[in-house]
């Protein structure tokens, strides 16, 4: 095909495009705008639309908010449009004005969407919704995303003989949407992967359970984080009323391994009624769009692991802003009031830029999880030794060979202990234990020690170091510290 053949190819084109519309209409079947206009109370092409557009992982709530809307109608339906995928690049507009065919009634498109870890809920996907708010027919036409079509958020449309009415009806839905989100109180990440509960970016996860008697921190530290997190929005409404602000920043500090995520979970176990965003590599982009979310469903957590990363990092967030403008950004941008904690970690405090964590409204609390003593490496190995026996001596001998290690090498150990067990068939026993706690000392493990949160060089751990009130326990989410 030659440059002068494209003019002619494009209008047999359009010819036949043009002639499918007006075939499509022919049938016996009801025709989509003929249905609209009869429950509008006139021709449908003659009623304005207004628009709303939704986040795609908003639109769960949205459809949740205009199901409660219809509810009250006792004789609404809903309405779905045939025309096979031609259907998809037309607007609710093109559907009653005939602009391109007369659209018949098909089935409403639905799809599944996520409401939870493990919970899913049948949204409508593509479709109408007929029935009567403040008195007036209305019609509200949904549409979810669909890049397919260059539709990369999801729409709501609606009709009403009233343009006043269509307004209020979906000022109402924003305001209903919010009260009963999806995401309230749940735990989510904005990371997606294609294998998880996910809605269009938004992943699930899994409320950890972690009680107090099962974080290791040195004494009176745990206090001071919970009574950062928990007690403020325990008492809320008091500081509110005697204008004392609400927002805070807390930060957890210390060597990879030591349990710094591990004490994330624990804040997370105990507060069920927060909302919580988890931020972790290049999800930390999203920040902006986490404290938006944070702000609406408070209260809420914030958490960003491994902020020294955000603070090295240079590049570019989705503003064209560098990453580390948009984390402060974000934290300053809540109202005083807002019931929203931010949570950062880090295995490199010293690494922080100083506008991170040293101005007030920023970080206004942090808080050492260093490397565990003596009495902790030995309460770790009781914790990680699951219903394995081993005797008092290779326990005692363990911990103190340990020194220096963090929780991740006392799992580690006795997981390698029971693998060499496996491996020769018997149970596991104190053998097995001093196998594998060799096997890790080696100078060969050298950088396995290293990524198990062991400090490279050599020395023995710093045995004044603060005394640990209790074992740490075994969650798997989220991952063990980096």
């Amino acid at each position: 095909m030659t440059d002068e053949d494209v003019p002619a190819f494009m209008r047999a084109f359009r010819e036949i495009a043009e002639m499918a519309h007006r075939v499509m209409g022919d049938g016996d079947g009801e025709r989509f705008a003929d249905v609209v206009g009869e429950h509008l109370g006139g021709p449908a092409g003659a009623f304005a639309v207004v628009t709303e557009e939704v986040m795609n992982h908003r639109y769960a709530d949205w459809d949740t908010a205009l199901a409660l809307l219809a509810s009250r109608d006792p004789d609404a339906r809903e309405l779905g449009i045939g025309g096979g995928d031609m259907r998809y690049h037309q607007t609710l507009t093109d559907f009653v004005a005939g602009t391109h065919g007369r659209f018949p009634v098909g089935q409403v498109d639905y799809y599944s969407v996520p409401v939870g870890p493990e919970e899913r809920r049948r949204a409508i996907g593509f479709g109408m919704r007929l029935f009567r708010y403040a008195d007036q027919p209305v019609g509200v036409f949904q549409r979810r995303a669909n890049p397919r079509y260059g539709q990369d958020k999801g729409t709501v449309e609606v009709m009403c003989p009233d343009g006043e009415v269509s307004v209020a009806l979906l000022d109402e839905a924003r305001e209903l949407s919010v009260e009963h989100s999806v995401l309230r109180g749940q735990v989510v990440s904005f990371e997606s992967s294609g294998y998880g509960p996910e809605s269009q970016g938004v992943t699930f996860l899994p409320r950890p359970d972690v009680n107090a008697d099962q974080v290791i921190l040195p004494a009176q530290s745990l206090e001071r984080i919970v009574a950062h997190v928990s007690g403020i929005a325990e008492h809320a409404e008091v500081l509110r009323r005697h204008g004392q602000h609400l927002k805070r920043g807390l930060l957890l500090h210390g060597p990879p391994g030591t349990g710094k995520t591990h004490t994330v979970r624990h804040l997370i176990s105990r507060n069920p009624r927060h909302t919580v965003v988890v931020l972790a590599g290049e999800s930390l982009a999203f920040i902006s769009l986490a404290a938006s979310l944070a702000r609406a469903l408070q209260p809420a957590i914030v958490v960003l692991e491994d902020c020294d990363l955000v603070a090295e990092d240079r590049g570019m967030g989705p503003s064209g802003r560098p990453l580390l403008f948009e984390v402060l950004d974000a934290m300053d941008g809540l109202d005083a009031d807002a019931d929203v904690t931010f949570l950062l970690t880090t295995n490199r405090a010293e690494s922080l830029e100083r506008a991170l964590v040293q101005r007030p409204g920023r970080v206004d609390l942090a808080v050492e999880v260093p490397l565990p003593d003596a009495e902790g490496r030995r309460r770790l190995l009781d914790l990680y030794r699951g219903d394995v026996d081993y005797g008092e001596e290779v326990m005692a001998e363990a911990a103190e060979r340990s020194a220096g290690m963090t929780a991740s090498f006392m799992k580690e150990l006795m997981r390698r202990a029971v693998l060499e067990a496996a491996v020769e068939g018997v149970d596991p026993d104190d053998a097995h234990l001093r196998s594998a706690l060799d096997g890790l000392l080696q100078g060969q493990e050298e950088l396995t020690r290293v990524l198990l949160g062991r400090s490279r060089g050599p020395g023995p751990a710093d045995e004044t170091a603060p005394a640990w009130d209790a074992p740490s326990a075994s969650a798997e989410w989220p991952p063990d510290d980096s």
